[in-house]
């Protein structure tokens, strides 16, 4: 095989490769996009820890209220 046809086959393939590439990343996400995805989460997961503060303190409470009524009533 003469060097001719193996430096023509060379970038035979390194030319298949680089479009295997070209597509793979045409096929992630951006940054950007996954930025985005980011911040979305981020504020899901801001917006779950504030209604589990909300809904711990509201428990609470209502476990006062019915400690007093169960004293009220003498159950307790």
């Amino acid at each position: 095989m003469k060097i001719e046809d193996r430096i023509i086959e060379k970038l035979i393939g390194l030319d298949q490769k680089i479009e295997h590439i070209r597509i793979e990343l045409a096929s992630k996400p951006s940054r950007d996009e996954m930025m985005s995805s980011f911040d979305a989460q981020g504020v899901i997961l801001q917006r779950l820890d504030q209604e589990y503060a909300f809904t711990s303190e509201r428990i609470n409470r209502i476990e006062t209220d019915v400690d007093r009524v169960k004293t009220i009533l003498h159950i307790a």
